[in-house]
């Protein structure tokens, strides 16, 4: 089928105007990037200087994987023959540093219902501010957090001879994992805190979903283990695939159940979710 060719002027024209739209676009897209991720920073300043008033929680925090590796890791794996082809106290590492993650972030509610109360949601609300950013800002503040647990659970792992990768890109896949579990664990903790809007409410449910979430994981003990129903369960939940990310790149002589890939691809599909529930119901807080 023949086609009819414009006039060389319309079609150089057409083709200009064609080009302006794509600039335009373009420009829109990365006027609107550089403005969401300055907002995102400005949301991790704010973070960060609660956290540096509030350093002693981060202290306290520390005692929890302490006490898990000390007391629970080293009488229970006298006990406990793997079938794993390593010890106990190694299989058990990377699960507790990914608790200790899971308990930083999953309590981040709290502080923003605390915003609420004082009034700091009401002006991020008002702000220019996108609400993801708002969301991924409070995300990455509970990452910075996190970090100090995995300092403490490498220095701990050292002591107790655990056979750990101290290869610089496997360290720079732990903390990546720390960062993604913190974000989503905190993306989570905000929308159950934009739903409940109380303090107590929120510790009431904080702790009945906390301990769910990570006795239904492989933290403790292998999926292998578990009875069909609990397996089921725990291959729906997000802290399984931290964890088994962790443990492969973490230690020597692993290997991922899922596939790195796998673990990392289902993260941050969860956290795109959480992200776009927790910019829809963050507004309300401030009701």
């Amino acid at each position: 089928m023949l086609t009819k060719r414009l006039p060389d002027g319309v079609e150089q024209k057409a083709n200009e105007v064609r080009n302006e739209a794509i600039r335009k676009m373009l420009r829109v897209f990365h006027t609107n990037t550089i403005v969401f991720f300055t907002s995102i920073f400005v949301i991790l300043e704010f973070e960060l200087r609660k956290i540096f008033h509030q350093h002693s929680e981060i202290l306290f925090r520390s005692l929890q994987p302490i006490l898990w590796l000390l007391m629970f890791g080293q009488v229970i794996s006298h006990e406990i023959i793997m079938n794993e082809k390593i010890p106990y106290i190694d299989f058990l590492t990377p699960g507790i540093l990914a608790q200790s993650v899971l308990f930083i972030a999953i309590f981040n509610g709290i502080a923003v219902i605390w915003e609420r109360d004082m009034g700091i949601v009401q002006k991020f609300v008002v702000a220019p501010i996108p609400r993801s950013a708002i969301v991924l800002g409070k995300g990455v503040g509970s990452a910075i957090r996190a970090v100090s647990q995995l300092i403490v659970v490498y220095v701990l792992a050292y002591f107790l001879d655990v056979n750990i990768d101290w290869s610089f890109f496997a360290i720079l896949g732990v903390l990546l994992f720390v960062i993604l579990g913190a974000i989503l664990f905190s993306t989570f903790s905000l929308v159950i805190a934009c739903i409940v809007k109380t303090r107590e409410r929120f510790m009431g449910i904080g702790q009945v979903l906390t301990m769910p979430l990570f006795f239904a994981s492989n933290a403790i003990y292998p999926i292998a283990a578990m009875p069909t129903w609990l397996k089921t369960v725990a291959h729906s939940n997000p802290l399984t695939y931290e964890i088994d990310a962790l443990r492969a790149i973490m230690l020597h002589g692993t290997s991922s159940t899922y596939g790195l890939g796998f673990d990392l691809l289902f993260m941050v599909f969860i956290i795109l979710i959480l992200t776009f529930i927790g910019s829809v119901l963050y507004p309300r807080l401030a009701r």
